[in-house]
């Protein structure tokens, strides 16, 4: 079984030269959006945390590298803007020759910082952690 790495550092030590270098790009590139964040590594991947909540993460992958933004929301909420990329519900696709933009990382980034905020969620998404919904009284309408 292969040793996970414990730092982005080493995690990219591990990776070829082609990814190695798109992938340090856009380490360096959300280093600048958001100075205050914190490398870390989440669900065994590179990834970044802002106040508190993981925010990016990044892989790299036998046809390219990836993009996390850690929401099944994210990518949808951006469709119009990430769509000549492959793309899964929580992965945004990319060839190592030609890097995510910048802008197209900040719009990501500001993007699931939102959503982590709470903006444009619904009410039962921010209901405190423990609270449950009030129990529905009478037959259900169908």
């Amino acid at each position: 079984m292969a040793v996970r790495p414990a730092t982005i550092d080493a995690y990219l030590a591990t990776v070829s030269d082609d990814r190695r270098e798109a992938l340090e790009r856009l380490r360096k590139t959300i280093h600048s959006i958001l100075p205050d964040v914190e490398e870390c590594i989440s669900y065994s991947m590179p990834a970044f945390r802002y106040a508190g909540r993981v925010v990016a993460g990044f892989l790299a992958t036998s046809k390219g590298c990836s993009y996390f933004p850690f929401s099944g929301r994210t990518l949808a909420t951006l469709a119009a803007e990430v769509k000549m990329y492959a793309q899964t519900k929580s992965a945004l696709h990319f060839d190592p020759k030609h890097p995510l933009p910048i802008v197209l990382v900040r719009k990501l980034l500001r993007a699931r910082i939102a959503e982590s905020d709470g903006i444009g969620t619904t009410r039962r998404a921010r209901r405190a952690p423990g609270k449950r919904a009030p129990a529905r009284r009478g037959p259900v309408a169908r």
